[in-house]
């Protein structure tokens, strides 16, 4: 092999830097994997170095099998057959099929996944008397996951929390669970690295063995290391320092699941005499695309800073929109597609729509539905197929037809009431027996054999729910009704409760499904429970898409993190949104959102959209937010700003104003005053917006000019469009939506608006 033909100079000195620690810092798009590959290959072909002496750790099991395959192309298989390619996990599943006797377990041990974990957690807080009502089992298991990821034992982890109650508590049950996991001779996914580490520490001999074994270590993607798996790394790279890690700190974005971003900065201090290679040639996008990348990074603190660059074209500039609603920015997505399709000759599958939370996807889903664009969701479930949905459409569907036995036996414990699985057997054998549906045995739950006092209270307690919201269901809005579920039966305030990250999405998802409610509500005639069914329904069955058809991709940008695409939209770039409330109060988490979003951009080829909208629904209320920080970071010659109907002007003058120019004044790497909070953030964006964007004809807006559309402006609310209007006792009343302070209802006699 050619390696000098082969690879640029950068990509060369870190292919054939073989010896000693090396730290190569790959900027996106830079050919790291190209890296890994040819740098095995020169090992084992021009140094002689045995495969089975190598240990390659990628994240994914699919980047694995590509590397592996990739080295199999350079050098045939024969070479590469005893070489160690795997993540972290299967890597050490393997060590400990043959060396866990040693610390006690059998070597047939079995690996608990996440609902056998749930049940031995839950078998255990039963035992320690733990109402979960006080700390649920989610809490648990994410702390004991956390635990584990720290190198902390169950011992330790008691030794630390014995002033805190529930924390107490919780190491109560981290202490009998590792107990029964012992005695089931079981490991959870946590335990594969943890153990390993504590089979390493307290088996000498062991690490010994595996350090001779692996004379080379090289590990990708290390900036998403945690705590557990760098000791492993350390551990085994101790006797001969031949360590290589790959990885870019400005792509570390899994802080929020352990991922530590010291560990690939603190590298050249665990190792005194490593060497660094940047690799800052971008082989994926155009030039406007890393120009954007760079100006939105450059603005984090950098111990290692790195500038993208590329030979390609500048190619097209930044297209950035300003919607008026979600609903639009949406649709925009959808014509933008289609347009391009024709006049470029795209397929489906060259476009991307990447999101900060799963939860957005939902109008895009219904948008494209409606225009017969094919999609799938990577990374998450279809909106309608995740759990949280699901639960309360079975609501909806028993409150619509009480027979559906289906999903009232989903129900009937979501949230817990008491109605165990035991129960529901016998419930479900008196209705059989006097050939009734179920929900017609709760009715008659008092004459069902075999069940307590206790228990027949809390079956009739879900009954008289249930029954409440039958005879109501066509009294109130579907969205109402979603409400009322969520809050009455305590499901809401049982994710609220929750420390769990997830469950936090969960919320949001709910919020989500209520804003589904409301967008039907505005836009059917036929405006039932049943009819919402109905529409949820067909959207449902939409789905089973393979991932080699030529559809449109949807995922959060962490889920894109690896990937690329011809044209990328990354929609819903707004302060409070991308970034999220939190990042205004905390430097690591403004950070960590900038890396996220210099992860979006990185992802697109050749064009590039970020998108935003004046006002989207949030929990069935119309909410505004500022466009995005990092759209103002890109210099505006970057950028062109694009009109719904598609039309693109260049951006000039004070267009996008950077955070420096708002009166409420930090940088994003600051934390503001105490008594500046988020709200007051937003209203001093929309002042300047109004400030700035309103420019009136001057002429006092009249009856006559009064209609569905009409933009218009107001001399305190700024621009808005006119969304219906009545009238009551002589007056002409108005419901406006203005572009930076949400939906206000105006009498048009009093008002100061004119005609915009």
């Amino acid at each position: 092999m050619d390696l000098k033909k082969l690879l640029n100079s950068e990509q060369y000195d870190a292919a054939t830097t073989i010896d000693g620690p090396l730290l190569i810092l790959a900027g996106a798009g830079s050919g790291k994997t190209r890296v890994l590959t040819y740098r095995i290959a020169y090992m084992l072909e021009e140094l002689g170095v045995y495969s089975s002496q190598i240990l390659a750790i990628t994240f994914t099991n699919k980047a694995a099998a590509e590397m592996k395959e990739r080295i199999k192309g350079l050098i045939g298989s024969e070479k590469v057959s005893s070489m160690w390619i795997a993540t972290f996990h299967s890597c050490c599943v393997r060590i400990l099929r043959r060396e866990i006797d040693k610390i006690g377990y059998n070597k047939n041990f079995t690996i608990y996944d996440s609902d056998d974990q749930k049940v031995l957690v839950k078998q255990c807080m039963k035992e320690i008397n733990i109402n979960d009502k006080d700390i649920t089992d989610k809490e648990v298991i994410s702390k004991i996951g956390d635990a584990k990821d720290k190198l902390i034992t169950a011992q330790q982890f008691k030794n630390q929390n014995s002033d805190n109650y529930k924390m107490n508590k919780i190491a109560d049950v981290y202490l009998l669970y590792q107990k029964k996991l012992k005695d089931n001779n079981a490991l959870d996914f946590d335990d594969l690295i943890f153990k390993t580490v504590e089979l390493f520490k307290k088996v000498p001999e062991v690490l010994e063995f595996y350090q001779r074994k692996f004379k080379y270590i090289m590990i990708d993607e290390y900036q998403d290391t945690n705590k557990s798996q760098y000791e492993f790394a350390r551990l085994l790279a101790s006797a001969t320092k031949n360590i290589c890690v790959v990885g870019d700190d400005d792509q570390c974005i899994y802080g929020w699941r352990g991922a530590d971003i010291r560990n690939i900065l603190d590298f050249e201090k665990e190792y005194r005499n490593a060497k660094v290679i940047k690799l800052e040639e971008n082989y994926r996008s155009k030039g406007n695309i890393l120009k954007a990348a760079n100006e939105i990074i450059q603005n984090n603190p950098h111990e290692h800073l790195k500038m993208l660059r590329t030979r390609s074209e500048n190619g097209s500039k930044i297209k950035v929109l300003r919607a008026g609603s979600d609903i639009d920015e949406a649709a925009f997505a959808a014509s933008e597609i289609k347009k391009l399709m024709e006049a470029e000759k795209r397929n489906y599958r060259d476009f991307a729509i990447l999101y900060r939370t799963n939860a957005q996807s939902r109008i895009f889903e219904d948008v494209f539905i409606k225009r017969n664009i094919p999609y799938r969701i990577i990374g998450g479930l279809k909106f309608y197929d995740r759990k949280e949905i699901k639960d309360i459409m079975a609501y909806l569907k028993v409150i619509s037809n009480p027979l559906d036995n289906v999903s009232l036996k989903r129900i009937i414990n979501v949230p817990k009431r008491s109605i165990g699985n035991t129960t529901v057997s016998k419930i479900e054998n008196f209705a059989n027996e006097v050939d009734e549906c179920l929900y017609n045995a709760l009715l008659d739950v008092n004459n069902i054999p075999g069940l307590s006092q206790r228990t027949a209270t809390s079956v009739s307690k879900f009954a008289s729910i249930i029954n409440s919201f039958i005879i109501r269901k066509d009294e109130i809005k579907t969205s109402v009704l979603i409400k009322e579920i969520l809050e009455q039966t305590g499901y809401f305030e049982e994710l609220k409760k929750s420390e769990d990250i997830q469950d936090e999405a969960r919320i949001e998802n709910l919020k989500e499904l209520v804003n589904a409610a409301v967008d039907f509500e505005n836009i059917s005639e036929d405006k039932s429970l049943a009819a919402f069914l109905e529409k949820t329904a067909l959207v449902a069955d939409v789905d089973n898409y393979d991932e080699d058809a030529d559809t449109i991709v949807m995922m959060t940008v962490h889920s894109a993190k690896g990937l690329e695409f011809p044209v990328v939209f990354m929609v819903g770039m707004e302060n409070g949104i991308f970034p999220g409330n939190a990042s205004f109060s905390s430097n690591y988490e403004m950070e960590e959102s900038r890396r996220l979003a210099y992860v979006g951009v990185t992802r697109a080829k050749e064009q590039l959209y970020m998108t935003s909208a004046r006002i989207r629904k949030v929990f069935g209320r119309t909410e505004a937010f500022p466009e995005s920080d990092f759209i103002s970071e890109i210099d505006d010659n970057l950028k062109e700003k694009v009109d719904f109907g598609g039309n693109a002007r260049e951006i000039s003058g004070n267009q996008f104003k950077k955070q420096s120019d708002w009166n409420v004044n930090f940088t994003p790497r600051e934390i503001p005053p105490k008594n500046i909070q988020f709200n007051d953030f937003k209203s001093e964006i929309s002042r300047q917006s109004i400030i700035e964007n309103s420019k009136s004809s001057g002429v006092k807006l009249t009856e006559s000019d009064v209609s569905k559309g009409t933009k218009v402006k107001h001399s305190k609310f700024g621009k808005g469009t006119i969304i219906s209007m009545n009238k009551s006792d002589g007056h002409v009343n108005l419901t406006i939506a203005f572009d930076n302070m949400g939906i206000k209802n105006l009498r048009l006699d009093v008002a100061p608006l004119e005609l915009l």
